[in-house]
């Protein structure tokens, strides 16, 4: 049963449901069609990926939904999931600093899957991630999840359930049963496995994508939810914190979409911020010979520090070392997905010198999460010499935008890894010209036929 008029619940999911396409800003939708490109490079570049091929090749059964960077058609939750694992594999999904994880690639492949087969406009597609991305967001807000736990497939199952919901155009009842219901369908995530390098984390996004399409399932054939899902699971389960009134707060005027960041490096976001110094050092003074190297001291915000691995065990572990990834990024002069490889993470250059990158917490860095990532490098010679440089901000957050042409260009070295160089730019343009598409079945078709071993 539904809980009491104009509780917290009661308005989220009013407003999840009722909202119409046209109630949303020109500059939120043109961002959700940014963000869908963005989400669709990192999984076709996943999708590359020989795991993740892998994964696919045994996933069996016809279906209605593409899986992404292929020809295949799956059902809509496998579609779901497989979308989701390739889009994390490469860490070049977008995120959101305010949450603390990755909304689009919660919503975006859920959505997609169930958007396949079904007569929706380009701009009802846009409005439900946008609105599935915002509601997910908006928990990630206002809970604390125990610091033990990742936040990929945890409150992610709800962006993903509110996308599906909407395109199957669940009431309000309906709406507020699908997010309690997605509250209890979310993953116990272990933060260890980013730092060890166990891959399974790359699947958490995908089972969250999975665990929405049941959802909108499951409310379908009229399965009910707890009358508050959403603060008994995140304000007793995963976290003593629930911040209800958060939760709400500028419901309908503040976007989570628009407070969103793009990444360029391909390694975790808590890196970030050391490789914008390292690369001011390197726009001041130029490439740096890593010979000439004595130590890099890294000084950091607490999430950063944490990633402080000099020897990773495999390419996850390497995404989440910051003395990896300062030293590939000397080495190979680029933060791009070829410097993130497994070759790169036993190269005994490039190991040797992450021996010599030593990070330092800054208490006062600490305290400006979570609207600012700040770091500080200082580069010693050999000869003595020092260099240093400080950033506040990680460059492609919403407040230091990286410019629609340089997404666009790591859209496209993500998709030419297995789709034809047409074919990718005109799905981008396709993509960001979706708000006036009457169906989108032609994206579908362009994707579907885009690889390159379909022609």
């Amino acid at each position: 049963m539904a809980g009491e008029d104009n509780d917290t619940l009661d308005r989220v999911a009013n407003f999840a449901a009722t909202t119409k396409p046209s109630d949303l800003p020109a500059d939120v939708i043109e961002r959700a069609a940014l963000i869908l490109a963005d989400c669709i490079g990192a999984i076709v570049g996943g999708a590359a990926e020989p795991d993740v091929a892998e994964l696919t090749r045994r996933q069996t059964g016809d279906g209605p939904a593409l899986v992404i960077g292929t020809s295949l058609t799956r059902s809509a939750g496998m579609a779901a999931l497989l979308n989701g694992t390739a889009g994390t594999t490469l860490e070049m999904d977008e995120g959101n600093q305010f949450c603390k994880g990755h909304p689009g690639m919660h919503t975006v492949p859920a959505a997609l899957a169930s958007a396949a087969g079904r007569q929706i406009t380009g701009r009802e597609l846009l409005a439900a991630i946008a609105i599935g991305y915002d509601v997910g967001a908006r928990v990630g807000i206002s809970t604390q999840l125990r610091p033990s736990m990742h936040p990929h497939g945890t409150w992610g199952a709800i962006c993903a359930a509110t996308a599906v919901a909407r395109i199957l155009g669940a009431t309000k009842d309906q709406m507020r049963h699908v997010i309690s219901m997605s509250a209890s369908l979310g993953l116990s995530t272990s933060r260890r496995t980013m730092l060890e390098g166990g891959t399974v984390r790359n699947i958490f996004a995908g089972v969250s994508g999975q665990m929405g399409v049941l959802a909108g399932d499951m409310v379908s054939a009229g399965f009910t939810g707890d009358v508050d899902g959403v603060s008994q699971v995140f304000g007793h389960v995963v976290s003593d914190v629930f911040d209800d009134t958060a939760f709400a707060k500028d419901l309908g005027t503040r976007w989570e979409v628009s407070r969103n960041y793009f990444k360029m490096h391909s390694c975790c976001r808590y890196n970030h911020a050391a490789l914008d110094a390292l690369a001011i050092i390197q726009e001041t003074h130029g490439p740096l010979d890593p010979e000439t190297i004595d130590s890099v001291l890294v000084e950091t915000y607490s999430l950063a520090v944490e990633l402080d691995d000099p020897a990773p065990q495999n390419v996850l572990a390497g995404k989440f070392s910051v003395p990896f990834a300062i030293a590939t990024t000397l080495v190979n002069r680029s933060t791009a997905v070829d410097s993130f490889t497994m070759t790169n993470v036993t190269n005994p250059v490039i190991l040797d010198l992450a021996k010599h990158v030593k990070l330092v917490e800054d208490p006062a860095m600490t305290g400006c999460l979570p609207d600012k990532r700040p770091a500080r490098v200082t580069i010693t010679l050999k000869s003595g010499k020092t260099w240093q440089a400080s950033t506040e901000t990680n460059r492609g957050d919403w407040s230091a935008p990286y410019p629609p042409q340089e997404i666009q260009g790591k859209y496209m070295s993500l998709t030419t890894r297995l789709w034809h160089e047409e074919n990718a730019a005109q799905i981008w343009d396709m993509v960001n010209d979706l708000d006036a598409a009457p169906s989108v079945d032609t994206l579908f078709a362009a994707m579907a036929t885009a690889p390159k071993d379909s022609k």
